[in-house]
């Protein structure tokens, strides 16, 4: 079976890890495979407009099989090896979604350990159930963020609150995330899916090529100087000013009606 189950309604697709048996987990399995294949796929894809990921069964992600986690006890997998194993495995998952230009929303139906929790934080928007729990517990077991979670989790929910978190390993719970600014939304669990679903048709609404643009500004705005993102805001302006949908938008606006996006 697939480790991802991908339902389409129109131009949102919904994404599943469905693998309740091993907690989601995304280690000793094809969960980096299907990741990169899903992201490259929709990339190329431009009908697909918003993408909502969870999980299938009580747990969102545990991250790393710790069981899987034993083998690197063998003497014949060496340093040299494992980074290797890392640069080829886990780490291709945030390279992938890093390289999405459509926008992802993060449904988590309950706990998100150590990978799990990183995984949420390289989506755009996450929305968490009543029942959700995050942890960055990678140090509880030895080990650090392989995934990139010293990279994303502090642009998630500022640095000293990063740091308490990875340097203890403790869960918190779908409120203190809301305070912290980890997820933007708490609901009922059998409101979760329903509002990650909401939200998801209101940006699905809007022109899909300005909003693949949109993302991406976004994106390299946490990385680039004021002046080389606004030299990349003007190309993308001069290409959306010529696109339909933008013709459409401001027709639409003029006659006092809703825009037909093509």
């Amino acid at each position: 079976m697939p480790f991802l189950t991908i339902a389409r309604d129109g131009a949102i697709l919904t994404v599943t890890m469905n693998q309740p048996e091993t907690r989601n987990a995304l280690t000793g399995n094809t969960a980096v495979d299907e990741f990169v294949q899903l992201c490259q796929d929709v990339q190329r894809d431009a009908s697909v407009k918003a993408i909502i990921l969870t999980g299938a069964g009580p747990v969102f992600s545990s991250g790393g099989n710790v069981k899987d986690m034993q083998r690197f006890f063998d003497d014949a997998l060496t340093p040299d090896l494992i980074r290797e194993e890392y640069r080829q495995g886990i780490q291709r998952i945030p390279l992938a979604l890093a390289q999405l230009d459509v926008p992802v929303i993060c449904a988590v139906n309950g706990p998100a350990i150590g990978a799990g929790l990183d995984l949420t934080c390289m989506c755009d928007i996450r929305i968490a159930s009543e029942s959700a729990t995050f942890a960055e517990s990678f140090v509880r077991v030895g080990i650090v963020p392989g995934d990139g979670g010293a990279w994303l989790l502090p642009r998630a929910v500022g640095m000293a609150r990063a740091s308490e978190m990875a340097f203890t390993g403790e869960a918190i719970d779908a409120r203190e995330a809301l305070a912290c600014g980890l997820v933007s939304r708490v609901v009922a669990p059998e409101e979760l899916l329903p509002t990650a679903r909401q939200l998801a048709e209101k940006i699905a609404a809007n022109p899909g090529a300005v909003m693949r643009m949109t993302k991406r500004l976004l994106r390299e705005g946490q990385g680039n100087s004021l002046a080389t993102l606004l030299e990349l805001s003007a190309a993308c302006q001069a290409v959306a000013h010529k696109t339909a949908d933008h013709r459409e938008a401001v027709t639409a606006f003029i006659e006092k009606r809703r825009p037909r996006f093509q």
